[in-house]
């Protein structure tokens, strides 16, 4: 079979990676375009991923809408060229667009139900949306349900360990307490009204900051420029490696939803700051417990101080983590078996909720 991935952003990189590994060992032929968003190159490198860029991601919403006939064009003429039997993203709306102009199928696994704007706009033309079964919105005929998330394709133990070199690598000890704190570009369409690191301001950041030192070191990873007087927490890293990381944390306290559900599937205790909610992540909080969502960068810091001081907090959410992986399938095998099992797959789908 000839797949066409479309990925847009580094989270996509890793939502895929293993599945295309898998389905290249079976013989099966790749090609992958790309947007180039933050570091989404860079890990498709890392990773011996070769691949094919359409352009940049634009950063405001005219940019990207004045963009998208200019995307839809180098899809299309991308999928002549390598003649795919089916295109898959994430329900990036330019895949969708191409290959319905081009007479093909298209499948977008989505998990991102804020993303509106997205999903209107590729929702017409993809033949299949496959999303967690917490996903809490009906996409209608074409949606199916699937019961895990995006992270378990690339953080489940069948497909992960960590490697802990990477804890003497930034100056760490093994056992050692540590945090992680991370604050997002906040450019996607669904980002919008939404302040990133200035919604904290200034005496509540540094009141978290020197709480979380009381009991450990502290990490900061930002996609914005921060004040000079927290130059000292910036973590120094590849990107690839925060994955490695981030098992080891005690917590993770930010406004990236991606690494906070990453947190969760891990074991780690999150806290998720911002205006909006996900699906995936109210499934971890609500059925697992695994971490907490705020809209107040105050109570999210009062709620992260409590936890910690529970001796028994890394106990608790490692028992939490075994029930989730009890309780998902292998999302990796299941991106597989829909894709290379289409049409098929998708009516077994709608008729006995399995492949």
């Amino acid at each position: 079979m000839r797949v066409l991935f479309l990925l847009g952003h580094p989270a996509h990189v890793h939502l895929f990676r293993n599945p295309i590994r898998l389905m290249q060992d079976e013989g099966h032929d790749i090609r992958i375009g790309c947007i180039e968003k933050e570091i989404t190159k860079d890990l498709l490198s890392h990773y011996g991923l070769p691949h094919v860029s359409i352009g940049p991601s634009q950063k405001d919403l005219l940019a990207k809408s004045l963009d998208t006939v200019r995307k839809d064009f180098r899809m299309v003429r991308l999928i002549k060229e390598f003649d795919p039997d089916i295109v898959v993203s994430t329900g990036i709306p330019y895949a969708a667009h191409a290959a319905k102009l081009s007479g093909i199928p298209s499948i977008a696994f989505s998990d991102t139900e804020i993303a509106t704007l997205v999903i209107k706009s590729m929702l017409p033309f993809v033949s299949a949306v496959c999303t967690p079964s917490c996903f809490s919105l009906d996409l209608g005929d074409k949606h199916i349900r699937y019961d895990g998330y995006h992270e378990l394709a690339y953080l489940h133990p069948n497909y992960f360990e960590p490697d802990k070199s990477i804890l003497s690598e930034v100056g760490l000890q093994e056992g050692e307490s540590f945090f992680l704190v991370r604050f997002s570009s906040l450019d996607s369409s669904h980002d919008i009204g939404w302040r990133g690191v200035s919604a904290w301001g200034d005496d509540s950041l540094m009141r978290l900051l020197k709480d979380l030192e009381e009991f450990g070191r502290v990490f900061i990873m930002s996609e914005l420029s921060l004040s000079p007087d927290l130059n000292k927490y910036v973590l120094r890293i590849h990107p690839h490696r925060l994955l490695d990381l981030l098992p080891f944390a005690r917590m993770y306290i930010g406004e990236g939803a991606t690494m906070a559900s990453e947190a969760g599937v891990l074991g780690v205790p999150w806290m998720f700051v911002s205006k909006t909610d996900r699906g995936y992540l109210v499934d971890q909080e609500q059925k697992y417990g695994l971490g907490y969502h705020f809209t107040d960068a105050e109570k999210a810091r009062e709620k992260a101080i409590g936890l910690l001081e529970d001796p028994q907090l890394r106990e608790k959410w490692k028992s939490r983590r075994e029930k989730l992986l009890e309780e998902k399938v292998d999302v990796t095998k299941f991106i597989v078996d829909f894709v290379l099992g289409w049409p098929e797959s998708f009516e077994r789908m709608k008729v006995n909720g399995s492949l």
